[in-house]
């Protein structure tokens, strides 16, 4: 008997160290897969950003003077951008036709070169309106530089534009002079380029140390397994492997339960964020007027991405205690039961992309390569939701007006999360509301990944997979320390 039970431990440990190699090689080939993907996908937006040295334009309160020939206005400024892309000029016309040409020049005040040098027909410049100062390449090395805007024309007086100014502050180190006399006040002008992104200029360099980390885990991992130790890590997943048969019956019951009966059946999870988003959209759209571009589609990813992190932490709150019956009769990990709740939201989360994916192409939305990057968010919206509904499942054994406190909470977190509305309209109090909030960083970048059509900085992905598995570690560490007392209270 003795020999037989060596025998299927040994057994045991043999197929658990195959699933271990299995998974490891799984691992380290999606590892690079992913980072050669992402350095595809992201584009551009891997090396450079907005620069957060754009300047705004100031708001205009006076005239220069009238930019006839022999006139000069220069503006001695420096700027942080790190790659100046444009200068705009804005203008007054003193509601007359102009004529004659208007020269712009930005020189190098450390050589004297000029680096950018446009004309413009006066006759072309509205009152309040901008002319645009472009490099055909952006221009590098301007970080901190001494630079002059000089502006001058030919027209003749009576008929020339002027440009405006803001006569309320100075930044230091500035000056504005008009036909040489220095001036208080700053030309009405904006600034705007890119810089560089740290991270994305040592990509490589930092995808090397990831596959080194995920190396020295596995090291570490397989150590532990052949001393005969293991980790709460390893054992989940040689479990869900191990029950993988059991889970996909428990997510194909949990599915068909949710429609049992129902005429229309799966088409409720096509139909029913589609119906949310043009109730949402008649509501929002003409009586309260929203100004968002394209905001059918800016409604329905919200709407699809908030109806799934409901109802997979509302479905995974009620695991535990919807399956007392098997828990206190049938041995199996207790964490694979929100698990599976989570995993049949998934399949919801699935059909429900048809709806969203049909909204865009009929709104006219420009689909880029970043909008597969949009996963990237959906994953993390998932795994945050299963650390929460692995929270909510443990509380729901020992208090179960959990079920009721969710309610309320979820429909707190649906109003600070702007699924229908702008961010701009919150008031700036309130804004760290925004920050605080996971669901909000998930949303806002598969929407700017979507609609924009641009990756967001290398950073957000770190601060979005941190906020995910910080909420599965959460989860998991009250779940197994509360989990060996579930049958007292079921």
């Amino acid at each position: 008997m003795n020999l037989m039970k060596k025998y299927a431990n040994a057994q045991e440990k043999k197929s658990d160290t195959a699933r271990l190699r299995r998974l490891a090689l799984i691992l380290v080939i999606g590892y690079a897969a992913a980072v050669v993907l992402f350095y595809f996908l992201a584009g551009e937006q891997l090396h450079l950003r907005q620069s957060r040295g754009n300047l705004e334009l100031p708001a205009a309160d006076s005239g220069t003077v009238e930019l006839s020939s022999g006139s000069v206005v220069e503006q001695r400024f420096t700027t942080e951008i790190q790659r100046l892309e444009r200068i705009d000029i804005q203008w007054g016309t003193y509601y007359r036709p102009n004529a004659g040409i208007v020269l712009a020049e930005l020189v190098d005040l450390r050589s004297g070169a000029v680096l950018l040098s446009q004309s413009f027909d006066a006759a072309g410049i509205q009152e309040g309106g901008l002319t645009t100062l472009t490099a055909e390449t952006p221009i590098e090395g301007l970080y901190q530089v001494p630079l002059l805007l000089r502006l001058t024309a030919d027209s003749q007086p009576g008929s020339a534009a002027s440009p405006l100014m803001n006569t309320q502050g100075q930044e230091e180190g500035w000056e504005l002079s008009l036909n040489g006399a220095p001036t208080a006040g700053t030309l009405c002008f904006a600034l705007s380029g890119t810089d560089y992104i740290w991270t994305g200029l040592h990509y490589w360099q930092f995808a090397a140390v990831g596959l080194g980390l995920v190396l020295l885990f596995l090291g570490v991992v397989w150590l532990r397994v052949r001393s005969g130790k293991r980790s709460y890590v390893v054992n989940a997943v040689i479990a869900v492997q191990k029950y993988r048969f059991l889970i996909r019956q428990l997510v194909a019951r949990d599915f068909r339960t949710k429609y049992k009966r129902s005429v229309l059946g799966i088409f409720w999870s096509f139909l029913n964020p589609l119906l949310m988003m043009l109730v949402q959209y008649f509501v929002f759209s003409t009586i309260f007027k929203s100004d968002i571009p394209n905001f059918a589609a800016y409604l329905i990813i919200g709407t699809v991405m908030f109806n799934f992190f409901n109802e997979a932490c509302g479905m995974a709150l009620g695991s535990i205690v919807g399956n007392a019956s098997l828990i206190t009769k049938v041995y199996m990990p207790k964490y694979i039961y929100p698990l599976t709740r989570v995993m049949s939201s998934m399949v919801n989360l699935v059909i429900s992309l048809i709806p969203l994916l049909i909204v865009c192409i009929i709104t006219g939305v420009e689909f880029h390569r970043s909008a597969v990057l949009a996963l990237f968010f959906l994953i993390c919206l998932t795994v945050f939701s299963l650390g929460l509904g692995l929270l909510l499942s443990a509380a729901m054994v020992f208090f179960r007006d959990t079920q009721f406190l969710w309610g309320v909470l979820s429909m707190m977190w649906m109003y600070a999360t702007p699924i229908f509305y702008p961010e701009t309209i919150l008031p700036e109090e309130f804004k760290f509301v925004l920050q605080v909030n996971p669901l909000y960083h998930f949303l806002k970048n598969t929407r700017l990944c979507i609609l924009s059509g641009i990756s967001p900085e290398p950073a957000v992905y770190v601060q979005c997979l941190l906020m995910a598995l910080g909420a599965l570690l959460i989860g998991a560490l009250v779940f197994r320390k509360a989990q060996d007392r579930f049958v007292l209270y079921l």
